[in-house]
């Protein structure tokens, strides 16, 4: 491991921290050629750990961290400035090296640190480890980067999971959870560093000028780029706005370029409703499912067993109780791989005995909640980031409509209670969105490479497709139900995507890839 001038946990000494320059790489806008061309220190990762995951997975062997400036605004790139987090795996053959392949896990408001330095071991396994540095980065208000997006106390948030009270769709329900969005809008701005200018500056129109500082100052010409679910968001907007630097990019999971937010909350709606039909169908087929053994019965008995949670949640410990909310939260995320289906069914069977503690630590690993009871910044930079990337959604009746279409499509998520109409946070943020759906003019594009899975729970396969049209990229299928594929070990699709990033080969028109 590469660290800082001082002792590891192991004992080990690590060498001193090294900085690294490069001359401006490409095209360099008009003002910015101090961002283009300036260095970078790289050195030991663990003071850039700022939640659990970011500790253990910055126990990778051989990464390094560092931090990039850029503007708070780029329309004012002589005012303030904030910081970004970088970590890298150099190549390990530097004279078959490429460059450098830049990694956004999505989100919005993952750690594009913590997925560089997960990859590292399977991107070693395919041979990408030698020809690239593998560079993930915290984009701007998130995770290691500075200020950080923060709008809920630790406190707040665990009150905010244990309250169903979005659950009322009553005039006095409405009432009340839209006044909480409105508080939570307030927080946000309020305990923000720089407060509504960084609100206003935290969206993918902001992001993807930092990616191409970054790219400079790694010095690549070109961009080499993986980005997944909503890191595909990321670089459908790269390459409208930066079309010529581009090198090559898959883009994995993909979040359809035209949908807007009501769009969007149905499609994914439908694909969790999928997920959990799959979901079901294996499960009804196991002597212990929790579900019992007829498969078309499935959603109706989950929904007798997570329903009464909304007046009784069941306590799991230390002050806490499992809602009705952090029920359903640990479901979706137990769906977005099979390898979670064991203990969503161990969770469901748990709580028929009434005891939540598997679901509510699946829910904990959705909310970034730490054992200590800490909380990462995803869930707040999700909020901010998803409110000035999309307009707002005000009408009462827009909002209801939406509510009750993705019941339709996910029905295991019907609560029983009528529909709210309430509007969220995003209705009352202080600041405008900066971007909104199109599809991205990429005249002159190098050919991307698009992977859609049939049963991706949270971004369903049509999206995929959609992107791949308007990028006039290649589309990779996956048969399978999880959310993303690709550096998971299915051995066909690694192989694809490899041969894509070291030389540019897309699969043939139609592959479809299934299996490990």
């Amino acid at each position: 491991m590469l660290f800082a001038a001082a002792c590891t946990s192991t004992g080990t000494t690590a060498p001193a921290p090294t900085t690294e320059s490069h001359p401006p790489s490409g095209p360099v806008p008009a003002g910015l050629e101090r961002f283009y061309g300036q260095s970078l220190t790289w050195a030991d990762c663990a003071p850039y750990a700022t939640s659990e995951d970011a500790r253990s997975a910055f126990q990778a062997k051989d990464i390094q961290c560092a931090r990039l400036t850029v503007p708070l605004d780029y329309a004012k790139p002589a005012g303030d400035t904030i910081t970004l987090g970088l970590l890298r795996h150099k190549a390990t053959d530097a004279g078959a090296r490429i460059g450098s392949l830049v990694v956004n896990p999505g989100g919005p408001g993952a750690s594009g640190m913590v997925a560089a330095a997960g990859l590292v071991k399977p991107a070693t396994s395919t041979g990408l480890a030698k020809r690239f540095d593998l560079v993930g980065f915290d984009p701007r208000g998130i995770g290691a980067s500075q200020p950080a997006i923060h709008c809920l106390t630790d406190g707040e948030r665990d009150a905010d999971r244990a309250d169903d009270s979005e659950t009322d769709g009553s005039p006095q329900g409405v009432l009340k959870q839209e006044a909480q969005e409105k508080d939570f809008a307030a927080k946000c701005a309020q305990r923000t560093e720089d407060g509504t200018g960084m609100l206003a500056n935290v969206g993918t129109r902001d992001v993807v000028k930092d990616l191409d500082v970054l790219r400079s100052v790694l010095g690549d010409e070109k961009l080499t780029y993986l980005g997944y679910s909503y890191g595909t968001r990321i670089g459908s907007a790269y390459a409208e706005a930066f079309t010529k630097n581009v090198r090559a990019m898959i883009l994995d999971g993909a979040v359809d370029p035209e949908q807007d937010a009501v769009e969007s909350l149905v499609a994914q709606g439908q694909g969790f409703g999928t997920a959990f039909t799959q979901f079901a169908k294996w499960c009804t087929a196991q002597q212990d499912c929790a579900l019992g053994q007829d498969a078309d019965a499935a959603v109706k008995v989950f929904q007798n067993l997570v329903q009464p949670l909304i007046d009784f949640p069941v306590p799991v410990g230390d002050g806490r109780k499992l809602s009705y909310e952090d029920a359903t939260t640990g479901v979706i995320q137990a769906l977005y791989q099979q390898s979670l289906w064991d203990p969503l069914n161990s969770g469901l069977n748990e709580l028929k005995q009434q005891r939540g503690s598997t679901l509510e630590k699946l829910a904990d690993v959705y909310n970034e909640r730490d054992s200590d009871g800490k909380y990462g910044t995803t869930q707040d930079a999700f909020t901010a980031i998803r409110c000035v990337d999309d307009p707002r959604v005000t009408d009462p009746n827009v909002i209801l409509k939406a509510q009750e279409q993705y019941v339709k499509v996910a029905p295991f998520l019907d609560d029983g209670r009528p529909a709210s109409a309430a509007r969220d946070a995003c209705a009352f943020w202080p600041v405008p969105n900066t971007s909104q759906p199109h599809v991205p003019n990429v005249e002159g594009l190098a050919k991307t490479l698009v992977i859609s899975t049939t049963n991706d729970p949270a971004t369903p396969y049509q999206a995929g497709v959609n992107l791949a049209k308007g990028l006039k990229g290649a589309l990779l299928t996956f048969e399978g139900t999880q959310h993303t594929v690709f550096l998971q070990g299915v051995k066909c699709v690694d192989q694809a995507g490899t041969d894509y990033l070291v030389d540019g080969t897309v699969p043939p028109e139609g592959t479809r890839c299934s299996g490990q």
